[in-house]
């Protein structure tokens, strides 16, 4: 299978247009860029834990409560459990289609929490070492 590079151009484009990642995001609200990070799994998975500063919005709900909860003319990031995981693109869509501009983290909670990114649960902070395997444990970014 051949495609050209303004294919594979366009392709990647479009990924970064509506895609982000942990580091990406973390960095967006340290430098206090205006979003709204919304976690979409159910209630037993917000309770067990959480990115710090996330709202609570489970994909099934987003039709009935978005347009009520979050301002449609608030930039939205959406994330489920991980990669394995495709309820952070059922959110971004159900987003998209009330007029929200909205982009996935990809990696998700589980990558979040890897990193060693701020969690929390009903009881306060969850405080977790970042995985050599998915993040630099010398707190620099990856460089990539």
């Amino acid at each position: 299978m051949k495609t050209t590079s303004t294919e594979a151009a366009r392709h990647f484009a479009a990924k970064l247009r509506f895609e982000t990642d942990p580091s990406d995001v973390k960095a967006a609200q340290d430098a206090g860029e205006r979003f709204v990070l919304v976690d979409s799994r159910g209630e037993a998975a917000w309770r067990q834990g959480r990115i710090a500063g996330a709202v609570h919005l489970p994909t099934a709900e987003i039709p009935e409560r978005a347009l009520t909860t979050i301002p449609v003319d608030v930039p939205v990031v959406t994330y489920c459990w991980g990669p394995g995981c495709n309820g952070s693109t059922r959110a971004a869509l159900a987003f998209s289609l009330l007029g929200y501009e909205v982009r996935e983290m990809i990696g998700g909670f589980e990558y979040w929490a890897r990193e060693g990114l701020p969690v929390e649960d009903d009881n306060g902070e969850l405080v977790r070492a970042a995985d050599p395997l998915t993040a630099p444990v010398s707190g620099v970014s990856c460089a990539c």
